[in-house]
């Protein structure tokens, strides 16, 4: 029996979005993704409407055709996003800002026009896939942990500003999960007379290396099942390799140098 619920995933072309969706599918919830092509993506498992989270007319077109279609938005999943690597000083701000636009603000121009319908039906939950990376200033990371960070604060103030509300709004911050998308991070050039040459390039081997040994996709997938069914959300919830969903409990409880040396010898700082 087909599910009522109606899901939309922003990003959802590949990766955790595109996990996501196929395990929501499969339980028969009513799925749409979105992609910024959606026509190269012809076989795809579950529906993809255009939305470039970059534009707002793009958005608000893209949550209309989805009422056309279906009627309602019962959940929003906030996916889209980049990555980004390199040090900071050496970080071209162009780049930097398509980051920021990207993760931060396109999550907010969907949850803008979403929230909008959700009022109006009485009902909605979103949740806004932040990252692990949040909790933490890592090294040759500073820019995407910032996104991701300011994502879970924007988060926080929603929840409050919504308490008068039926809608939930929570945040689901992954760890290292094996999907490809290191193939699509933005990288700072690897430059051999780089002051921070031989530790940036130690750095991105870690990553990689973090990635490929990860969860695979559909442990958040589950947990996002898990959330959906929920009905009192807390503000946050994590998943990933466990001592990584660890770290913030580790970094509230030592001392700060201590922890800040902790993650130093974790990416081979020292």
């Amino acid at each position: 029996m087909e599910n009522s619920r109606v899901v939309l995933i922003t990003g959802a072309s590949s990766g955790i979005g595109l996990s996501i969706g196929q395990h929501l599918s499969s339980l028969q919830y009513q799925v749409v993704g979105t992609s910024r092509n959606p026509d190269k993506y012809p076989n795809h498992p579950f529906p993809l409407i255009a939305m470039d989270v970059l534009d707002n007319t793009a958005v608000k077109d893209g949550i209309a055709a989805v009422i056309a279609a279906y009627a309602r938005i019962d959940v929003l999943i906030n996916n889209a996003g980049m990555g980004m690597a390199g040090p900071l000083e050496e970080m071209d701000l162009k780049a930097v800002d398509s980051l920021m636009n990207t993760n931060l603000n396109g999550p907010i121009r969907v949850m803008q026009h979403a929230l909008a319908v959700m009022h109006k039906q009485q009902s909605g939950t979103i949740i806004n896939v932040a990252s692990l990376a949040g909790d933490n200033g890592l090294p040759f990371r500073s820019i995407y942990a910032a996104s991701k960070a300011a994502l879970m604060r924007v988060s926080e103030s929603l929840r409050l500003e919504l308490r008068h509300t039926p809608i939930q709004c929570t945040v689901l911050s992954p760890g290292s999960i094996k999907t490809a998308i290191a193939e699509n991070r933005y990288y700072a050039p690897l430059a051999e007379n780089s002051i921070y040459y031989k530790q940036y390039k130690a750095s991105l081997a870690d990553m990689d290396t973090h990635v490929n040994k990860g969860l695979p996709p559909i442990c958040v997938a589950k947990k996002v099942e898990k959330l959906i069914n929920n009905k009192k959300l807390k503000p946050h919830y994590s998943v990933g390799p466990f001592l990584e969903v660890l770290s913030p409990i580790i970094k509230f409880l030592l001392p700060q140098r201590a922890y800040e040396n902790l993650i130093a010898s974790f990416y081979n700082l020292n």
